[in-house]
């Protein structure tokens, strides 16, 4: 795919205390793909994540950044992602975690697989998908949260708790995302539940799971009992057929 052909995509990045991690990360982005635009949301990051993003900037017209506040949650932080593909007419926004575990030399394939549908996962739990460093615990943990959400969701993916994904923008734009329930990880099963109630076609496509290179994890027991809640909730309002389109539209 050349640049004149390929889809106005933009990438985006949630960040908080990852500039060591993002000072190599965004070469190698554009390493694979190199048309795209790349935004950094930064929550404030005190090791000075937000700062290096803004210096890129002014050297590199393909890179934005949306500084906010604190840390108001991951779920939030990817919505305005959302929001700003929308608002900015990009065809696609490809959402990664900003510490290696989703190595960018998969994003092509993330992208081809949007020409045969609106939102393209890329899974751990397909064949030819694979995970690097787990133990027993947090496999568990990760099946039994998909399981969940699958049954409470009636998502078919394998994969609905990753965030490495390529969404159609223009059926991200149907969503009313003011009714979004989740503000941390249960964003992941949240949105694909909406992308569901919006006709969103899917398609999985593996990769290797890798453990991050700088840094630490950001979740905790408590975002994953989280994450069950909002599911839980999530289920009940499926169930009565609640509104997810925006007031323009019909459900």
């Amino acid at each position: 795919m050349t640049d004149s052909d390929s889809p106005r995509l933009l990438v985006t990045l949630c960040t908080y205390n990852e500039r060591e991690n993002l000072e190599l990360l965004i070469p190698e982005i554009h390493e694979h793909l190199p048309y795209a635009a790349i935004l950094v949301i930064d929550d404030n990051s005190p090791d000075g994540t937000g700062e290096f993003a803004k210096e890129l900037k002014k050297s590199d017209q393909r890179i934005h950044s949306i500084h906010r506040s604190g840390k108001l949650g991951l779920g939030t932080a990817t919505v305005a992602g959302f929001q700003y593909a929308i608002e900015n007419q990009y065809d696609l926004v490809l959402n990664l975690d900003a510490d290696f575990s989703h190595p960018p030399r998969y994003m092509p394939a993330l992208v081809e697989a949007t020409k045969n549908a609106d939102v393209a996962i890329g899974s751990r739990y397909v064949p030819g998908g694979e995970i690097e460093g787990w133990g027993p615990k947090r496999y568990f943990m990760s099946g039994a949260i998909n399981w969940y959400a699958r049954l409470l969701l009636r998502l078919k993916s394998r994969d609905c708790s990753g965030s490495f994904r390529c969404y159609r923008v223009s059926k991200l734009a149907e969503i009313d995302f003011s009714l979004l329930r989740a503000k941390g990880y249960a964003f992941q099963e949240e949105i694909l539940y909406r992308c569901r109630r919006v006709g969103c076609t899917f398609e999985e496509v593996p990769f290797t799971f890798e453990e991050r290179r700088f840094g630490s994890s950001k979740i905790n027991l408590g975002e994953a009992f989280s994450a069950l809640w909002v599911m839980f909730v999530l289920g009940i309002e499926n169930c009565f057929g609640k509104r997810v389109r925006t007031l323009q539209s019909s459900d």
